[in-house]
């Protein structure tokens, strides 16, 4: 039997080393929550924090009974620890936000009303004025612009921390990697397409120091490629490698039937002839042909994989009548 939802709000929280703002950050929620009525539970998802910040969460639970925690034996990364959070989570609508204070508690009821009564599957937040360096501002301007062009998706902030679902939003995707920066994207390629945006309040980090450095960057735009890729192709592989296997196989075999007719013309006319391997197309063509072949293959083996897969059927069924 597996978990019901039961309550209003599931706050997933990941966090690392932040001792010192999570008894702020879970005061000010719990006071959102009973100003508005919410049933809620809070999840406090610690990343192998060095610091306190386990003691910390014990400490907020046995006070709080709607605080939960979730401690992780190392470092495994955001991602890991927001899939954790979504796999626990109860409430009919999931918030995640970040664990520094940048992100306020008091936009949580806008977003689930965006939800709950607007019918979206997803809300991403918009710090459109940010208090960041601008070492983080720059590159995430880059950044969110080709995730836009890439993905169709137009959202100003793909990366910002404070965004809602639908519980089944969260219960039928995966986040894995730097993933967590693209979970829109994720999301849509599931079909959850009702994906909108809200202005939010971006707060100045208030203690300790940014946890992400610059190749953050690097391997978020890998993801992006791997999650465009993957949601593409990974029902049909073979639609992919093959395609460009048999371009460049065709490619190669044009070339050579080219350089043989134009030896046998060329000997036909009794004119002086290159030998073929003398030609740099002769290579060319080689290289194409050896090429074409291994795409072709890699492809036939990724769909044999695929049709073997225990999730080869993993389809996501949105309306049921009947048993």
């Amino acid at each position: 039997m597996g978990k019901q939802n039961t309550l209003n709000i599931s706050v997933v929280i990941p966090l690392y080393n932040e001792e010192e703002s999570l008894p702020e950050l879970c005061q000010w929620i719990a006071r959102v929550m009973e100003t508005h009525g919410y049933s809620y539970e809070v999840l406090l998802v610690d990343d192998g924090s060095k610091d306190d910040s386990w003691q910390v969460v014990e400490r907020l639970a046995a006070e709080n009974p709607c605080i939960k925690g979730i401690k992780f034996t190392r470092n495994y990364g955001k991602s890991a620890a927001l899939n954790m959070g979504f796999k626990e989570a109860l409430g009919e609508v999931v918030i995640s936000m970040d664990a520094d204070l940048q992100d306020s508690p008091d936009e949580i009821p806008h977003l689930y009303k965006m939800i709950s009564e607007e019918g979206y599957d997803l809300v991403s937040g918009w710090k459109k004025k940010r208090h960041d360096p601008i070492s983080k501002t720059i590159p995430s301007l880059f950044f969110n612009r080709v995730t836009r062009w890439m993905s169709g998706i137009k959202l100003h902030d793909f990366n910002c921390g404070l965004k809602a679902y639908k519980s089944r939003v969260v219960k039928n995707i995966e986040v894995y990697g730097e993933m967590h920066r693209y979970i829109p994207v994720i999301a849509k390629w599931n079909g959850f397409d009702r994906i909108g945006e809200r202005v939010v309040e971006h707060r100045a980090r208030k203690y300790g120091s940014t946890k992400f450095g610059l190749e953050r960057f690097i391997f978020g735009f890998l993801d992006l490629l791997s999650i465009t890729f993957v949601s593409k192709f990974k029902k049909r592989p073979m639609h992919f490698f093959g395609t460009f296997g048999s371009l460049s196989f065709l490619g190669g075999f044009f070339i050579t039937c080219y350089l043989i007719i134009q030896k046998l013309w060329l000997l036909s006319q009794h004119k002086p002839v290159r030998d073929i391997t003398d030609q740099p197309l002769f290579f060319l063509a080689l290289v194409a042909l050896v090429v074409g072949v291994q795409l072709f293959l890699a492809g036939f083996l990724a769909e044999m994989i695929t049709l073997n897969s225990n999730k080869k059927n993993d389809y996501i069924i949105d309306k049921h009548i009947g048993e």
